[in-house]
Order: structure tokens, then C-alpha cells, then sequence
């Protein structure tokens, strides 16, 4: 390839999207305002824009991430001013969702990797692993209006429920689920304690949906 094609080929799109994919690992963001990013995913920005690590981050989301995602940690960082924001995440594949008024969606903190200001979100906790891993039990519950990108390895796979899920492949889940922790014994006695998938997830009722990856992603170890 030429190098002029190369530059025009993998140039940025244009668009009025506030939230563009560049491809499917690259999110362009344009900003005008504020929005918030998993901090450490800027790969490059244009124009007038401020970073701000948020340390506490209104109800615990920075301090999730902390325990969560890394030993080392990894806040929330506030992005402000006018410009344009690329963001990517170990080139997982990005998911663009649009969250109309009042609508919301719980997604694995570790998958969060940015959402419009005026999209509002807590913290939620479903039960506990006994020490196991725990990738999935704690999750940004995301409520509209507003863009929302997550990421997953790979292609999602959405399950409507009844379904049981490994927590480590879990990405999100609609509102109105709300997951329990089992543990399948048989599992347990065929491949060993350590296993992930002696626990699992379950998602009952008739309604709504959940999203799982292709991929186990276990919090790293300190």
C-alpha cells in the first residue's frame, strides 16, 4: 500500500455520532462537555480537552474498579473540554449501546469503558464466591439517557433467561435480573475446587437478556 493510501485508509471517520467506532476495537469519542472513561484507555486525542482521575467517583466506582480490575488500580477519569477522544481496551471489541430515559443495563465493571455524563450509575454487589473468583459480582449498574461502549472478548453471545452462566464470562445483564450464586457440585467433583465453573450464575424469570464473552477474564493477582 502506498503510503498516501495508507494515511487516507485508516484515517478517522466522519460522522455526527458522538460515539464512533473507528473499527471494532477503537472508540472515537467526541467530546463536548463532559464524559467518563476507564482511565489508562486514552490512545490519543485532538483538540482542547482535561483529564481528571476521580478518586472516589459518587458511590464507589472508582474504588470498584481498584479492587477489581487491577492490584495496582485503575479509576475513573472525567474527560472535559472539546475535541475528539480515542479510547481502546487491550483491543477487546467495543460494543455501542444507546440507553433511552429511565433505561438501564448492569455490566461488569472490568467491561465499562466509557458513558455519557448524563448517564447516571451505582454500584451493586450480588452475594459472594467463598474466595473463588469474583470477576462479575460486582457491577456499574448504567441507567439513560445516554451512549454507553463496553467491551468483550470476543463476539457477544445474548442468552435470554433461564440461563446459568460461568461469573468470568459474564459481561451484563438487563434491569430486572438480578443474578444468583450456585455452586454445581458435580462440576465441583468432575474438574476441581479451583474451577471457575463450579459456580455459576443464574439468571431465572422469563424477561430480559444477558451477555456473555467467549473468554474467562479472571481479576489479576497482587
Amino acid at each position: 500500500m502506498e503510503l498516501d493510501n495508507f494515511v487516507s485508509h485508516h484515517a478517522p471517520g466522519e460522522s455526527d455520532d458522538r460515539f464512533e467506532l473507528e473499527n471494532n476495537k477503537l472508540l472515537d469519542i467526541d467530546v463536548d462537555g463532559t464524559v467518563l472513561t476507564k482511565a489508562g484507555s486514552m490512545i490519543a486525542y485532538q483538540g482542547d480537552l482535561s483529564f481528571t482521575g476521580k478518586s472516589s467517583a459518587e458511590g464507589g466506582l472508582s474504588g470498584f474498579i481498584k479492587s477489581q480490575v487491577s492490584s495496582e488500580g485503575t479509576p475513573v477519569m472525567e474527560v472535559t473540554g472539546t475535541g475528539h477522544l480515542y479510547v481502546a481496551d487491550q483491543e477487546k471489541r467495543i460494543q455501542i449501546l444507546s440507553l433511552d430515559d429511565g433505561e438501564s443495563i448492569s455490566v461488569n465493571g472490568n467491561d465499562v469503558l466509557a458513558f455519557e455524563a448524563s448517564v447516571d450509575y451505582e454500584i451493586s454487589t450480588i452475594g459472594s464466591l467463598g474466595g473463588a473468583s469474583a470477576a462479575g459480582l460486582t457491577n456499574v449498574y448504567l441507567t439513560g439517557p445516554g451512549m454507553v461502549a463496553i467491551t468483550t472478548h470476543g463476539d457477544p453471545l445474548v442468552l435470554e433467561p433461564p440461563v446459568k452462566t460461568d461469573p468470568d464470562a459474564t459481561v451484563a445483564w438487563s434491569a430486572g435480573l438480578s443474578p444468583s450464586i450456585k455452586t454445581n457440585r458435580s462440576l465441583s467433583d468432575a474438574i476441581g475446587q479451583s474451577s471457575g465453573e463450579t459456580y455459576q450464575m443464574e439468571f431465572a424469570g422469563d424477561a430480559g437478556f444477558v451477555v456473555v464473552q467467549p473468554f474467562e477474564e479472571r481479576p489479576q493477582q497482587g
